[in-house]
């Protein structure tokens, strides 16, 4: 059996930097034309000028002939400037803006503390049409009290996004990742301007993975996988054929010993296999005819994009994924490592 797709893009995408990135970046390469590569380095990408140079190494970290485009991002911060967003506009391959919630999730320490704080920006970014990507998690509600880590998600849609789009009807939006049923109808109702990325992880797996046999630190990220009603509720999303969501992996990696450890971070390394991961949601589902919108269509349309004018193809076809990856100097586990996948990309 064989499926051919417009090849597709990851429009949710962490590579790291240096010796790192240069061990994972081809992975993605591999399967996707574009990515939205996301600025949580540290220090974080909050320049037009920082954002280049970040997408000048990943082209050199690549051969030569490989067709792929970084689409790159800025991370918004309390003190950035009204000028950096008007570059940005003008940028070929600065595409948005993300907006991470401080102390949210992996190097976020320099994120928006106060939503307010950035409303001259995000006024700015509506009139200019520049993206919002937005990590959608609240610590705390609006007294100040800390929000349990399931409830985040849900706590942010009502804290946060829906004061945001009354407040700017226009703004453009990418609920990042999202893990729950509350997100889906959010976006459902919110209109064409807002969409959301989904992961391979949140269709694949409830929260109950993170604890099977003991604590599974590589199945741990944030937002963190969430009850089994939300994750049909997500796998109802993707396979919809509603152009608001699509193919968005948040491939995260981080370095084995930095994830099995007493304090392990947060992030799932998927790049490896992300499409295969996809096709067999589908498949399960029984929606591969809808796989290619989902991957390789709403994104592009989203960003206002051409499609890729590559086709790709999946095989079924039965492999075994590899136990590590180098990762630098040191090695990263992979997504399902060591287990046996249904579809191959035909490389």
């Amino acid at each position: 059996m064989e499926l051919s797709i417009i090849k597709p893009d990851d429009m949710h995408l962490h590579v790291r930097d240096g010796s790192s990135m240069q061990s994972v970046i081809a992975h993605t390469a591999a399967q996707f034309g574009r990515a939205i590569i996301m600025p949580n380095l540290s220090p974080p990408v909050t320049t037009v000028e920082a954002a280049l140079a970040y997408r000048e190494r990943i082209l050199n970290a690549l051969n030569k002939d490989v067709n792929f485009s970084p689409l790159m991002t800025l991370y918004l911060t309390d003190s950035t400037q009204v000028s950096e967003i008007k570059k940005v506009a003008v940028s070929e391959h600065v595409k948005a803006l993300k907006l991470y919630p401080a102390g949210a999730t992996t190097n976020s320490s320099a994120g928006v503390t106060d939503i307010e704080k950035v409303y001259g920006v995000l006024e700015t970014m509506q009139e200019h049409q520049v993206p919002l990507l937005v990590h959608g998690e609240a610590l705390s509600d609006e007294n100040g009290h800390a929000v349990d880590v399931f409830d985040r998600e849900k706590m942010f849609i009502d804290k946060t996004l829906y004061p945001l789009i009354r407040r700017f009807p226009k703004l453009k939006i990418v609920f990042e990742h999202i893990t729950t049923q509350e997100a889906v109808q959010f976006v459902n109702a919110a209109g064409e301007n807002v969409s959301a990325t989904i992961t391979p992880q949140h269709l694949m797996y409830d929260r109950n993975a993170i604890f099977k046999g003991g604590i599974r630190p590589h199945f741990y990220c944030l937002p963190i996988l969430k009850r089994k009603k939300h994750q049909l509720a997500l796998i109802d999303a993707a396979t919809s054929g509603n152009k608001n969501f699509f193919l968005g992996t948040d491939s995260a990696p981080h370095s084995r010993t930095s994830k099995e450890n007493a304090c392990g971070c947060a992030g799932i390394y998927s790049a490896h296999a992300a499409l295969e991961f996809y096709a067999d949601v589908f498949e399960q589902a029984n929606a591969l005819d809808k796989l290619e919108g989902f991957a390789s269509i709403f994104g592009a349309q989203f960003y206002g994009l051409e499609e890729n004018d590559e086709y790709i193809t999946l095989r079924k076809e039965p492999w075994h994924v590899p136990e590590v990856y180098d990762f630098g100097s040191e090695v990263v586990i992979p997504f399902h490592a060591g287990e046996t996948m249904q579809w191959k990309v035909a490389l």
